[in-house]
């Protein structure tokens, strides 16, 4: 019998695999995780591959094996995998009842080609396509709760969508003016896989833009945020910081609006959804409101003839962007309130 409290990761070896343990080993509602991993190297509980677990991190630790997995009590699969190996995995484990949380971009198009066209790899299950949902909580939290298949969002694409969508889903946004989206990462968003342009010598002190035009995650916000895609500029830089994720947007009014206006349509679409702070009229986040949580902080400055829009939004790329919010639909699926403040910290005390 399975039950969706028993949950089995897949992968655990990379940043968010590891920020995902910190936050399951944690949580309140749900029994101890067992995770899986191509090579143990003798581990046999999470302590021995992290030694700042010691002490509250001893969950299992197995070779990972689908029929392991599925012969289990598991209910709930969390994929902190590659995009091709969720793209292999998640059938195999849905064909066997579990429910997936899927934190690669295997499952987050409706259309292989659109995977195919940007992730530059092998189409993954069409047929699987369709059963999966957009995990975005402020947007889809009533179609996540009964979800298989839950493909969570790119980081810099939940910080953009969450700052644009608002105002697209009002009508506010020009459409025959472009939307700049300017955006800055930490280096933890490029993943731990060794490369020499994320060094410390090439990181440390310097700044630079990447993938300009040919971002994996231009397509996420294209389908969610509301701006077509020749009015969308989207460009991402690596910040010299470990984690974190800011957003400045440039948007052109359909028509002039006041400080006020704007700030209620912010406050009335996020009304209800606690992990979102709108901050006042005028007054901007920083990365250092949001690091090691799981909110999302958006700020904004409008010029005094009321039509051009600048948004600031902050999130932590590894909370928020990645494995915080796959938490946040984890909870979604189990009927937990998502505000708990015992989780909105990330491992800030270990």
């Amino acid at each position: 019998m399975r039950d969706p409290k028993n949950i089995a990761v897949i992968g655990v070896t990379g940043y968010t695999g590891f920020e995902l343990a910190t936050l399951l080993l944690r949580h309140p509602s749900i029994r101890e995780p067992v995770f899986y991993v191509r090579e143990t190297n003798g581990a046999h509980c999470l302590s021995q591959m992290f030694p700042q677990l010691r002490g509250w991190g001893e969950a299992s630790v197995q070779t990972l094996s689908v029929d392991a997995i599925t012969s289990s009590a598991a209910g709930t699969a969390f994929l902190a995998t590659p995009h091709e190996v969720s793209s292999t995995l998640a059938p195999q484990l849905l064909d066997a009842g579990l429910r997936v949380i899927d934190l690669s971009g295997a499952f987050r198009f409706p259309t292989a080609a659109t995977f195919s066209s940007w992730y530059k790899l092998p189409a993954p299950h069409a047929a699987r396509l369709a059963d999966a949902v957009y995990g975005l909580p402020e947007l889809y939290a009533s179609t996540i709760a009964g979800a298989k298949l839950i493909a969570n969002p790119g980081c810099y694409a939940t910080s953009v969508i969450l700052s644009l969508r608002p105002l697209s889903q009002a009508g506010l946004i020009s459409p025959s003016q472009d939307v700049v989206c300017d955006c800055k990462s930490g280096a933890s968003g490029a993943g731990k896989e060794p490369r020499r342009d994320l060094s410390f010598v090439e990181v440390d002190e310097n700044l630079r833009a990447y993938n300009l035009f040919s971002h994996r995650h231009t397509p996420e916000i294209m389908q969610h945020a509301g701006v077509s895609e020749e009015r969308l500029v989207f460009s991402t830089h690596l910040l010299p910081v470990a984690r974190g994720i800011l957003s400045t947007i440039y948007v052109t009014l359909s028509a002039p609006q006041t400080s006020e206006s704007i700030e209620t349509v912010y406050r009335q679409f996020f009304a209800g959804r606690p992990l979102v702070r709108v901050w006042p009229a005028g007054t901007l986040p920083e990365l250092q409101h949001v690091v090691r949580t799981n909110f999302f902080d958006l700020g904004f400055v409008l010029d005094s003839g009321g039509k051009r829009l600048i948004v600031v939004s902050c999130l932590d790329n590894l909370g928020k962007g990645a494995a915080g919010q796959a938490v946040q639909n984890l909870n979604l699926t189990l009927g937990i309130e998502e505000q708990d403040r015992k989780s909105t910290r990330l491992n800030s005390s270990h």
